[in-house]
């Protein structure tokens, strides 16, 4: 890398590691550029990568200045990033690595060298999506959900060894290692990171990076900049091009106080949640501050900021202090870093102490001491329930309209109640009861006081003669090999199996959709009564039809409370009154009787971490199992695709490089689906289970896949044939065109000049109808409401709405990662004016559209709709263009943002 310093900051530092130099951003307010000192830590990261990276290509001296003078309403900043890394999961990671392939392949074919396609930063691929919950409750659980892993992705793993082979500056961490976040922070993230100039020098700068999952922020919490992206984008990052984006408004969030008794990590998580979403914060940074971050451990801070997607907020940034010092010792990383990350820190700005209070564009804060136990749901994040409170809420949540979140069920089915038989075994399941009861995900697994609480409540409850249900499907999918080794030295591990939580795998499992079948009986008496019955995850999302396709009501909770949970087997108990169970001698046992006390946490924790175990555990994380070792692996600089695959497949985005799409206006267009509020990633492309009915069951099927081995969708994104065939295909989508009704179903309608009258038309799978609407020709947009596309950082939510022939998505808000996805891939992001939206206008989604204004297409202008109802009278409503930058204008002008990377490093290579 060649660094220039045309602003004349460079500087050096001695370190244990030797000399180092740097890019000081406080020279800049020496120099009186900008008052550097002032502006929010999160800002001064971006800063100094405008700063180093410098080149007046890239980044321009105006780049520098701009962001250097950053104020708290920004305004239209634009900002060049150059991250230091990315880092992928196998269920995003795939789908990009497939796409690498593809361009190789299409640089081969065009007479080019295809080894010009490969990563120009360091990308780490963590394979933790794909272990799914089949076996539970037995000591052999973990062992054979591996088999069945790697039967299920055995064709997906070689992609990943023949990309280990083949891509310079690419590694994976194989399956059963741990949750891609928790091995990020425990091992992978430098805080700061080293790199050799071209001029022989050792230079240090910010850790940063961007991941093609949501929940990248968790790395926040260890003061690095990082958040989530869709696979393009990440894609376009890795290979050289900078992360465009403008500059964030930042809310300053203070915390003050300490946690009261009884009170966790995930409770403070979830009234977080609650009052920033409440707040609003899409398209911002939160940033941490305050007397009260001094008090938060490490797996605290990490637990709040791996949430930020639930909050809504780009990330929640924690800077850097004498806590991150203490984590980097605590998880076995060397005295040489530790020393680097505190001197640059603190002579580069980025130190942060408990007066620090720069300038922040908006404020909130609270008192931890007023955080309660709580619980979320039963269908969103943000819906936090003090504990007290749960019972009644499910209850009231049972009547409910659907259209409140509620399960719209009437009086007289209340009391439904199915008996189960199996074996000996006799019980009854109705709605309320918890069915699935998961220590899972990223949040909190990586948590050890909440880990180990887990642990001494179950050792409590055995204790005390409790058992769980015998309904209840029970699992531990510890976040890293680590977490294994903690519990098993403080002798907890005994205990929680005796309650049925032994580990099933080292992987995000059902927080993602992967908690596997309910037992066969279970969902048959699940199904036969209509129950609303209940999942509680320690997860960080519980969107509807994500968890389980049988689980309607789902919370989110620490894994203390879903260990509870699992004991009592009801989601309708109120722990502070009612008991959990009763001991052998018939005498009630309460919650409070097991609960654990912090300083019984805090002295196991102190007595069981060691540096020892993440040193011993990370010393081969990138080896594998003999599974792995046993896989074998393509070799070549390009990927021999199998025609015959039904994983893995070369995908057509390539096919037409270099013709772009011309900008014209869209005419004649049909609408697939009307939505309503909150459609998120999950509803658009789903990451669990293919229904046998589907599209995608059909093509499978036709392909000699037996139900048995359909996998996930998630699994098979490496295939766009399944993949499109699984766009808006949740179980749980509602197209309101078809009166709510859920499913992914639309209507066909006629080709026509004018619209159809409501309700008449073809009622099809949303594939098909798309299919006949492309084969005639007919263009398609797609009509939402609030927060469309909210949720995972889905790349194949966009993939697969472009592969179905959508041109335009039109809605009342965009969630940050589905637009930019959406623009990647030359799909035209249109924002209905504030106050407007299809119900205000009227419209039913029978309508002919055309919009009108995109042939001089310029980012954020505004353009003209035009809806012709079947009479041929018409609705005319202005419309924003969601093309935020330049950049994405370019992007947009040729067909997306791969393409147009492509395109220029092939321009590149010829001037050569």
């Amino acid at each position: 890398m060649a660094y220039r310093d045309d602003f004349k900051t460079r500087k050096s530092l001695s370190t244990r590691m030797g000399e180092v130099y740097y890019y000081d951003i406080l020279e800049l307010e020496r120099q009186g550029v900008a008052q550097v000192s002032r502006l929010p830590f999160s800002i001064r990261v971006m800063l100094e990568s405008l700063l180093r990276n410098h080149d007046e290509y890239k980044v321009t001296r105006e780049d520098v200045i701009n962001l250097a003078r950053w104020q708290p309403d920004p305004g239209e900043v634009n900002v060049p990033l150059i991250l230091a890394r990315v880092i992928l999961q196998d269920f995003t990671g795939v789908p990009a690595v497939v796409d690498l392939a593809a361009m190789r392949d299409a640089v081969a074919k065009l007479g080019g060298d295809p080894e010009i396609i490969n990563p120009t930063v360091p990308v780490d691929l963590v394979i933790d999506h794909s272990v799914q919950v089949d076996f539970f409750g037995t000591t052999y659980a973990f062992e054979k959900n591996v088999e069945l892993e790697y039967q299920r992705n055995a064709e997906r793993y070689r992609l990943i060894k023949w990309a280990q082979q083949a891509l310079k500056g690419f590694r994976a961490v194989p399956p059963g290692t741990g949750i891609v976040h928790q091995v990020n922070l425990e091992y992978l993230a430098q805080v700061v990171m080293t790199q050799k100039g071209e001029d022989g020098k050792l230079y240090a700068f910010p850790d940063s990076l961007v991941g093609t999952d949501s929940h990248t922020t968790m790395i926040n919490g260890l003061g690095v900049l990082g958040w989530g992206v869709g696979g393009i984008e990440a894609e376009a990052v890795m290979l050289g091009q900078p992360y465009y984006m403008l500059a964030p408004k930042v809310i300053g969030f203070k915390l003050y106080g300490e946690l009261p008794e009884g009170a966790t990590a995930t409770d403070l998580v979830l009234r977080v949640t609650e009052m920033i979403r409440k707040h609003g914060a899409v398209g911002k940074f939160v940033e941490f501050y305050g007397p009260g971050v001094s008090k938060l451990p490490l797996a605290d801070r990490a637990t709040i900021a791996n949430m930020s997607p639930e909050y809504g907020a780009t990330m929640g940034f924690f800077p850097i202090d004498e806590e991150t010092l203490a984590y980097l010792r605590l998880t076995g990383r060397p005295e040489e870093l530790v020393d680097l990350v505190e001197k640059y820190a603190k002579a580069n700005g980025l130190w942060r102490s408990d007066e620090a209070e720069p300038v922040y564009s908006e404020y909130l804060e609270l008192d931890l001491s007023t955080v309660v136990p709580s619980l979320a749901g039963p269908k969103r994040p943000q819906d936090r329930v003090n504990l007290s409170e749960v019972k009644r809420s499910f209850l009231e949540h049972l009547t409910k309209d659907p259209k409140e979140r509620g399960f719209g069920l009437r009086p007289e089915q209340l009391d439904k109640r199915v008996t189960v038989r199996r074996g000996r075994e006799e019980f009854e399941l109705r709605h309320g009861s918890v069915v699935i009861a998961a220590i899972t995900s990223c949040t909190n697994t990586s948590n050890p006081s909440v880990m180990l609480g887990a642990g001494l409540l179950a050792k409590k409850a055995v204790e005390a003669g409790l058992d769980t249900q015998p309904w209840v499907k029970s699992s531990l999918a510890p976040g890293s090999k680590v977490v294994t080794e903690y519990l098993d030295a403080a002798g907890l591990t005994p205990f929680l199996e005796a309650l049925r939580f032994h580990t099933v795998g080292y992987g995000c499992t059902t927080c993602i959709g992967n908690s596997g079948p309910l037992p066969e009986e279970i969902s048959k008496a699940v199904r036969e009564g209509d129950l609303v019955v209940a999942a509680v995850l320690s997860g960080n999302r519980n969107f509807e039809g994500r968890v389980n396709p049988d689980v309607k009501a789902n919370y989110l909770a620490s894994p203390m409370l879903v260990v509870a949970y699992a004991i009592a087997g009801r989601i309708d108990i109120d722990f502070t009154t009612e008991p959990l169970g009763y001991d052998p001698n018939g005498q009630p046992v309460y919650l409070k009787d097991i609960w654990p006390s912090q300083e019984e946490i805090r002295q196991v924790v102190h007595k069981t971490l060691d540096p020892e175990m993440f040193r011993r555990q990370y010393a081969t994380v990138f080896e594998g199992d003999e599974h792995w070792k046993a896989l074998p692996a393509p070799s070549g600089q390009l990927y021999q695709f199998d025609p015959s695959s039904t994983y893995i497949q070369n995908p057509p985005f390539f096919e037409n490089l270099g013709q772009g799409q011309e900008l014209s206006d869209i005419k004649g267009a049909r609408v697939l689906l009307l939505l309503g509020d909150s459609i998120t990633t999950d509803h658009i492309s789903p990451a669990g289970s293919i229904a046998k009915n589907s599209p995608a069951a059909r093509y499978l099927m036709g392909h000699g896949v037996d139900p048995a081995d359909f996998n996930s969708y998630g699994s098979r994104r490496g295939n766009h044939e399944v993949m499109m065939r699984g766009t808006f295909a949740n179980i749980r989508i509602r197209n309101l065109m078809l009166g709510g009704k859920e499913g992914p179903y639309t209507k066909k309608l006629p080709k026509s000049d004018r619209g159809a009258e409501p309700g008449s038309g073809e009622e099809l799978f949303v594939y098909d109808a798309a299919m006949q609407y492309k084969a005639e020709g007919t263009p398609l947009i797609v009509i939402g409401g609030i927060e469309y596309g909210n949720g995972s950082s889905r790349d194949w939510a966009a993939k697969g709405t472009y592969l179905l022939g959508v041109k335009a998505v039109i809605a009342q808000s965009f969630e940050r990662i589905h637009r930019s996805n959406l623009v990647g891939m030359g799909v035209l992001p249109l924002q209905f004016q504030p106050g407007q939206s299809a119900a205000s206008l009227g419209l039913t989604g029978y309508e002919v559209y055309d919009i009108l204004g995109i042939e001089d297409l310029t980012p954020g202008k505004e353009l003209t709709v035009v809806a012709t109802r079947a009479d041929g009278s018409q609705v005319r409503f202005p419309v924003k263009a969601r093309i935020d930058t330049p950049v994405e204008l370019d992007y947009y002008k040729n067909g997306g943002i791969l393409q147009t990377v492509l395109k220029n490093m092939l321009a590149k290579k010829a001037l050569a």
